[in-house]
């Protein structure tokens, strides 16, 4: 990789920026799935229902009279393209009792059941309240998913599930080995979203280059609007435009370096460029004043208003603010602008990957169902059912044919389209939830944005929080392959 400090454009334009002195960090209490979760023998198999007979029909074994117990993350998504599914799996096992169990609080009510060893057979695993991955899967929590992905598909029994998933989503799931531990149910385009009504009405395009977007906030900022709004309280949502950002500027090395927590990751010239160009967004004062005060559903409601013009966050954003969103708003979301010329990938170059993670404890009684249930969900017309109602893509690769596609939807496929090969997929969210989520988003970036922490003291003090969970015994540590 060479170095990206050599850039003919902007430098001079960065080195101007002013340093202020750091404020200091404020402490947040961290979520982190306890290292006291049960061990993997907790739940002996005594416990578990009997197996059912295999059939075309029932291919896992699913024993038909079996309770099956399913709690889902109650967000963005909502809770309707689920209840859907359960009125499949319903369908086909008249005998068995679903208990469905919707909340936002996944870590706090499942923990006890985790210890205990009572666990949920399914668990959409999701939200800010969200269980650390990494950590169930080093303590041997979760059933290997194999077997669904080599079930045969619900429309097609010749076509196992696995070849009918985008790219990625298998590999998503694979921590370490082979096997797969977590199955993401939604398909996200992540990276900055906006209102074409809302650049119409300023006269300007999607900004493709950085001095563009300073350009436009500058613009908008003369008629009343800020430039950019985020999560502020929940500041990991701004990697899912910086992210990229960075490795759009020095190729998808720098990212996979990051996620395997290797020494000076963090100090590559990228990392310095892109935390450099955001805070320039703060200093210029193109960032919605009160963002940091303002959690996800805060941000995205003024965003809606009108207040802002771009928003880092995922593609759950259209269903999560469709009760603010005014009907000409024409929502879309684009690539991160390319920083200049020297950037090592092309304008299109984005993040996008399975979300909505979907787990099966190993000490659940009735894994089998927890698995019937996913395959159910994988079929085209659920996958229809959940793009119809939620406004997102679904793993299943297809699943739009002959639908209405809002502005949002299409721009995420156009998209998609556009990045071609260039569609990154950092590992850290998943890989390590608490470094991400606490450390490195509230405990950095939120600092910075907020003005209380200046580009240079971002990178060292993400270094530093790297450097200590890669000598940290107690986390499964994971590496690219």
């Amino acid at each position: 990789m060479g170095s990206s400090a050599a850039r003919p454009q902007g430098v001079g334009r960065r080195d101007l920026i002013k340093r202020s002195a750091a404020l200091g960090i404020v402490a947040v209490p961290t979520m982190s799935f306890l290292a006291s979760c049960a061990s993997s023998d907790s739940g002996s198999e005594d416990k578990k229902v009997d197996k059912g007979e295999k059939s075309d029909k029932n291919p896992l074994g699913v024993n038909d009279s079996a309770p099956l117990d399913f709690v889902l993350f109650d967000g963005g998504f909502g809770t309707e393209y689920a209840e859907d599914a359960v009125k499949l799996y319903e369908k086909n096992h008249p005998k068995a009792k679903v208990k469905f169990t919707p909340t936002q609080k996944i870590q706090s009510e499942l923990q006890p059941r985790f210890n205990g060893g009572t666990p949920p057979d399914l668990i959409d695993n999701s939200g800010a309240e969200q269980m650390d991955m990494g950590v169930l899967i080093g303590k041997k929590q979760l059933a290997d998913l194999t077997a669904l992905l080599d079930a045969p598909s619900a429309d097609d029994p010749k076509k196992k599930v696995r070849d009918t998933l985008r790219p990625g989503i298998v590999e998503m799931g694979q921590y370490d080995g082979e096997a797969c531990y977590v199955f993401n149910y939604a398909y996200t385009v992540y990276g900055v979203w906006y209102s074409q009504t809302a650049l119409d009405k300023l006269e300007v395009e999607y900004p493709e280059t950085w001095d563009d977007m300073l350009s436009v906030c500058a613009k908008a900022k003369k008629k009343g609007i800020a430039g950019w709004t985020y999560a502020g309280k929940y500041p990991y949502y701004l990697p899912f435009s910086l992210f990229p950002f960075i490795g759009k500027i020095g190729g998808r090395a720098v990212l996979d370096k990051i996620d395997n927590l290797e020494p000076n990751a963090w100090k590559d010239p990228a990392v310095k460029a892109g935390f450099e160009a955001y805070y320039e967004l703060y200093k210029k004062g193109y960032v919605l004043k009160g963002t940091p005060g303002l959690d996800h559903i805060q941000s995205q409601t003024e965003w809606t208003k009108g207040k802002a013009l771009f928003l880092p966050n995922g593609s759950w954003v259209e269903n999560e603010a469709a009760k603010t969103t005014p009907k000409d708003f024409q929502m879309k979301v684009a690539a991160p602008s390319s920083l200049d010329s020297s950037d090592k990938l092309p304008f299109g170059t984005l993040w996008a990957s399975g979300g909505e993670p979907f787990i099966v404890p190993k000490n659940a009684k009735n894994p089998d169902g927890g698995m019937e249930q996913l395959r159910l969900m994988l079929s085209e017309a659920s996958s229809k059912n959940f793009t119809t109602k939620v406004k997102s893509l679904s793993a299943f690769n297809g699943g739009t044919d002959g639908l209405e596609l809002s502005t949002a939807l299409q721009s995420g496929i156009d998209s998609l389209a556009k990045a071609g090969d260039n569609v990154l997929n950092p590992r850290l969210q998943d890989w390590y939830v608490e470094l991400n989520k606490q450390k490195i988003g509230v405990g950095v970036l939120g600092e910075m944005m907020a003005g209380r922490m200046t580009p240079a003291e971002a990178v060292k003090k993400c270094q530093q929080y790297a450097d200590a969970a890669a000598k940290d015994s107690s986390l499964t540590h994971y590496k690219h392959r």
